[in-house]
């Protein structure tokens, strides 16, 4: 699943306390009646993420390694089960947003109680898979920040209200950056995760793969770029699509990315900071893996491959617009770097497949990537609101080619 880490007790304290500070911080502007909310299947309300990344720590560390340890309620690891079928029956998913108990104080004593078992295993436990558990651990909440967020935008953009998760955001700036062709020669290449930090099991075995002489766009595609797209029919025609894309766009009669709103003529969008005025500089989000590869048709290019992607990224300073920039937005492009990390996940045209020679994990830590590696698609390079000691270049995050609630975006590759 990962590689074994040595990491000195008081830096796992450290650690552990740093990252679960962040998901609360995430809730602090929400109203308590944002926390019980589920938009859709795929958005999990506010509270069922902070009770179910703590379940993880309580499921996968504390009862199996800290002695008397004894659950904060029985029930519990029934709710917050996400889909881990070596450790039993859980709620349906789709119902999370159903359950007006616990209540959010609970959901809070619960991260409580398990936080003071932590700290107490963390000081009296060495134990080198221990701190690989813990590694995942941490890294899973840093998954489920980045579902809070996206989430909590969801939740918030259904709202006729247009209500405001927060009015302090930092703001953007722009410097102008051409499109230009970034081009790389082809030949053989290794793939995959080598190292001995953290690194999830879907980003190995490292692999040797062959590629053609490629080109990549030196930034993303933008709003503007985006809007031509729109304004020149390319919702209306059904040649740039594929066939299930086609079939997706005529059944929900999309018109535009998820969040766009035409108001008297002019086309806004909903976000963390409230509804504004398209920026026309910014890079396009929330688009699905089906619109991005439309518009690479339309523009008569294609989406970068997975394998592509990597290497042109796997030397780059990983340097971009994350969670701590306090944007929770793309931003424009500027000359410093090529926005191959952060602001928004690339859609790849890569299908989430096993590497050669992956093999599943045992038990339950094993459900963790390997069974969805059918009908998704690959993504690349993290988000806006992703945390930058989370990503690396070898990083395969996957959605359904149908998804747009993600802060997904698009590069041109040729």
């Amino acid at each position: 699943m990962l590689s074994t880490i040595a990491t000195p007790a008081p830096l796992l304290l450290d650690r552990y306390q740093q990252v679960r500070q962040v998901s609360e911080k995430i809730c602090q502007p929400l109203a308590i009646e944002d926390y019980t909310i589920q938009s859709m299947p795929d958005v999990s309300p506010p509270k069922w993420h902070l009770a179910h990344t703590t379940w993880f720590f309580e499921t996968f560390l504390l009862l199996p390694y800290l002695p008397g340890y004894a659950v904060f309620h029985p029930q519990f690891g029934y709710l917050f089960n996400s889909y881990y079928e070596a450790v039993g029956a859980r709620h349906p998913r789709h119902q999370r947003g159903m359950l007006s108990r616990p209540t959010v104080a609970e959901v809070y004593r619960y991260r409580a109680h398990v936080d003071r078992a932590m700290m107490e295993l963390l000081s009296i436990v060495e134990h080198p898979e221990l701190a690989d558990l813990l590694s995942l651990g941490l890294h899973h909440e840093q998954q489920h920040q980045e579902l809070l967020l996206t989430d909590i935008k969801h939740i918030l953009a259904l709202n006729p209200l247009h209500p405001i998760y927060r009015d302090d955001l930092h703001p953007t700036t722009f410097i102008d950056s051409t499109f230009q062709w970034l081009k790389y020669s082809g030949g053989l290449y290794n793939i995959g995760y080598q190292g001995d930090e953290f690194s999830f099991d879907n980003e190995s075995p490292r692999h040797q793969i062959y590629l053609q002489d490629y080109k990549l766009g030196n930034r993303l595609v933008t709003n503007g770029e985006y809007l031509e797209f729109i304004q020149t029919g390319g919702y209306q025609e059904a040649k740039y699509w594929l066939a299930e894309g086609w079939a997706t766009v005529e059944a929900h009669q999309w018109r535009s990315p998820l969040y766009w709103e035409l108001i008297d003529n002019d086309w806004s969008v909903m976000t963390l900071g409230g509804l504004q005025r398209v920026d026309e500089r910014k890079p396009v989000c929330h688009v699905s893996f089906y619109e991005a590869d439309a518009y690479a048709t339309w523009k008569g290019k294609r989406l970068p491959t997975e394998a592509e992607w990597e290497i042109a990224t796997i030397d780059l300073p990983q340097i971009g617009n994350f969670l701590a920039n306090d944007y929770l937005d793309p931003t424009p492009a500027n000359n410093l770097h090529h926005q191959f990390f952060g602001d928004v996940w690339e859609w790849t045209q890569s299908a989430y497949l096993p590497y050669p020679g992956f093999q599943i994990a045992d038990g339950a830590i094993g459900e963790y990537n390997g069974k969805f590696m059918c009908n998704q698609m690959v993504l690349r390079g993290g988000s806006c609101v992703t945390s930058a000691d989370h990503i690396r270049p070898t990083y395969r995050n996957f959605f359904p080619p149908s998804t747009r609630w993600q802060f997904s975006g698009i590069r041109l590759a040729s």
